[in-house]
């Protein structure tokens, strides 16, 4: 069975792409369709048709035969600190739970510049569209040296990776009793109206935007109360989305007793940071009562498995949180914290983290593709992507399965993808782009971006 719309191939049209062949096409549509031999035709930036092979149109503008792959939805990304891909594995933060490498790293990163913030995002950018991933979130709180979220929004225009772009903050202080230093944090007034002009300079609320951006203080520890209601109130009035940090591991929760007499699901409760238009990164220690309310009020979650285990804060109980119902999607987080952005790798620890923590049966890969992708979506606040399906945003990455990591496992394509050593996507099409060709990314000289960031990141280093 085909999900062919009639359409007149003479009426006027934009440019077309046609996928065909691959082994197995992974719809994750409204029935959860695997199609064997199956493609997608996109007109422009949208998906037209999706089905058989033979069922499709024969002819195209450009046409990728995929025999041999295994096609996705494109992978979306909900939680990530791209700035901090110049400083992975430094030693002084290599074996630290989260407040000890915080502490490691504000110093070094009070010293990033504009061209930092630039360079490291295509780096992050370039990773994430090489491992499948059409569409990111970043959370950009820092802002020292003149830097701004408008050096990661020209970035994610320049490589051509569709973005929700959230304007971090932080306001208190260690002489306030924050944890950041006093010389990274600023003034409530100036993140206010900075935010202002950022949703009101960038922001589409279209289908298939591919920019949008979002509202989103650092962390509990490190803004005030006052500064957490005003920014929900100021994104409610707009309508974009928020976002923050929520109950990543015991001292997190410690934390949040001590100075507000509540669990981090009270505080967020109480500050107005529940509801559908909200997600978390973490929730690790996320209690029954919060996985209760988060569930009662949409809020959504970005689990980020990776992270969660390089610095010891637990396993967040995911399988929980879906059979409650709230939203879960996935997020690499900051390269400073997994040292890595690749996607489908992440899904491999998503599945294999919950089933260490509970049960084999806890995650399987079909699970933790949804949550990458229709979760992501979800989370994100989208309904145009994380499915393949007539008038979806045209995004989808291709997996080669003839190569080594793969051998012994074609028998199921999507579990191999899941279950077996990451690759590389061979293709990844964003807005009906071709972003990644026979897996080369084209959009940006990668060699020379690589080249950069390296200096820059010795740069930033010796400067601290």
């Amino acid at each position: 069975m085909s999900d062919v719309p009639s359409f007149d191939s003479r009426r006027g049209r934009g440019r077309t792409l046609l996928a065909r062949n691959a082994d197995l096409l992974v719809t994750m549509d409204a029935a959860r369709r695997e199609i064997r031999g199956g493609g997608l035709y996109i007109e422009d930036n949208r998906i037209v048709a999706v089905g058989a092979s033979d069922a499709l149109p024969d002819s195209a503008d450009e046409i990728v035969d995929l025999s041999g792959h295994v096609v996705i939805p494109g992978l979306v990304n909900t939680h990530h600190h791209m700035y901090q891909s110049l400083t992975r594995v430094l030693p002084a933060a290599q074996d630290a739970e989260l407040f000890g490498w915080l502490t490691a790293l504000y110093g070094v990163w009070a010293h990033l510049t504009p061209e930092m913030i630039s360079v490291s995002t295509l780096t992050a950018m370039a990773e994430l569209l090489m491992s499948g991933c059409t569409t990111s979130s970043d959370h950009l709180y820092i802002y020292p040296n003149g830097c701004r979220l408008d050096d990661s929004i020209e970035a994610a225009g320049r490589i051509g990776m569709r973005f929700h772009a959230t304007r971090g903050s932080m306001s208190i202080g260690q002489s306030q009793g924050g944890l950041p230093p006093d010389a990274v944090v600023e003034r409530e007034d100036a993140i206010l109206a900075d935010t202002r002009r950022l949703i009101e300079t960038y922001h589409d609320d279209g289908r298939y935007a591919m920019l949008r951006v979002g509202v989103a203080p650092c962390s509990p520890f490190s803004v005030s109360r006052a500064l957490m209601r005003e920014s929900a109130a100021l994104a409610r009035s707009y309508g974009v989305r928020l976002h923050t940090h929520l109950a990543e591991n015991v001292n997190d929760v410690a934390y949040s007793r001590e100075k507000f007499g509540m669990t981090p699901a009270e505080y967020a409760q109480d500050t107005g940071w529940v509801g559908d238009d909200v997600w978390h990164a973490h929730c690790v220690q996320l209690d029954a009562a919060g996985i209760d309310m988060f569930a009662r009020t949409g809020t959504g979650v970005a689990h980020c498995p990776c992270s969660n285990m390089r610095l010891a804060s637990g396993i967040a109980p995911v399988r929980r949180m879906r059979d409650a119902g709230v939203p879960v999607g996935l997020g690499v987080d900051g390269s400073a914290s997994n040292d890595g952005a690749q996607m489908v790798g992440e899904m491999r620890q998503a599945l294999l983290l919950q089933r260490v923590g509970f049960g084999p049966d806890a995650l399987s890969a079909r699970d933790a593709l949804e949550i990458a992708t229709l979760g992501g979506a979800r989370v994100l606040g989208r309904d145009d992507i994380g499915a393949l399906a007539p008038g979806m945003a045209a995004d989808f990455a291709a997996f080669d399965l003839r190569g080594l990591a793969f051998a012994g496992a074609r028998h199921d394509p999507l579990a191999a993808l899941v279950f077996c050593a990451s690759e590389r996507a061979a293709w990844t099409v964003v807005n009906g782009r071709v972003v990644v060709r026979n897996g080369h990314l084209e959009t940006i000289d990668l060699g020379a971006i690589v080249e950069r960031h390296n200096a820059l990141s010795r740069q930033l280093v010796e400067a601290a």
